[in-house]
């Protein structure tokens, strides 16, 4: 069998098997706008969600609009955000794309992935966070730090980059899962697939993820720390 139908064959396998366990999902960052699930997907880079949905209320209360963001100070920007981590730059990042947005699309989230990314701090990640929840649109497969390192783990893809881990998960699930599976992806990484200490004896996955059968094939105990 090709290495490609092996990898489908799996893909079948945990899709079925996270749905059983994740069957509501949703992205975890509040939002009530296109704008503020931009805002807040830039602010979540090396943030927990749990952290920017903290900061957010007080910061849309303050800065509603791409208008306020583009007025406001930078520092002021900065004092709103700073537990978030790296805000000197998420909050210059904010205010440019603020600006951007009132020249280039009247004010609006645009909807297309190549608009998405030619803001300031937006790569594919935000941009197909935005697209998928916002819009409801399949633009591709939100790759953050758990989908790479589950999707490399449970065997879905030997690629180490983001956009090709990328490429590698839209082949393997079907278009119509993108964005619910990287949800459920997510949550599996924050429940039990963690990055320093994996809970294998719960995990759904233990009887298909590849780096824990290769372990206990070996040692038949558990699973490496990393």
């Amino acid at each position: 069998m090709k290495a490609n139908q092996k990898k489908q064959q799996l893909a079948k396998k945990v899709l079925q098997k996270l749905k059983t366990q994740f069957k509501n999902v949703d992205c975890t960052l509040t939002h009530f706008s296109p704008f503020q699930l931009l805002i807040a997907t830039i602010l979540s880079a090396q943030c927990t969600d749990k952290r920017v949905n903290q900061v957010t209320p007080s910061l849309f209360s303050r800065f509603p609009t791409p208008l306020s963001f583009k007025e406001a100070s930078l520092e002021s920007i900065e004092t709103a955000i700073r537990s978030t981590g790296f805000y000197h730059n998420k909050a210059k990042n904010i205010q440019q794309l603020s600006c951007q947005l009132l020249e280039r699309f009247n004010g609006e989230v645009p909807n297309k992935m190549e608009d998405l990314i030619s803001l300031p701090g937006v790569g594919r990640k935000t941009a197909n966070v935005v697209l998928g929840n916002a819009f409801g649109i399949k633009s591709g497969f939100v790759v953050d730090t758990h989908v790479s390192r589950l999707s490399q783990r449970i065997g879905l893809t030997d690629q180490t980059t983001p956009e090709k881990i990328e490429m590698d998960l839209m082949e393997i699930f079907p278009e119509n899962e993108w964005i619910d599976m990287s949800h459920r992806l997510i949550l599996l990484g924050r429940e039990n697939c963690k990055a320093m200490k994996p809970v294998c004896e719960s995990c759904i996955l233990s009887d298909c993820c590849q780096k824990r059968l290769h372990f206990r094939a070996k040692t038949n105990n558990g699973f490496p720390p990393q």
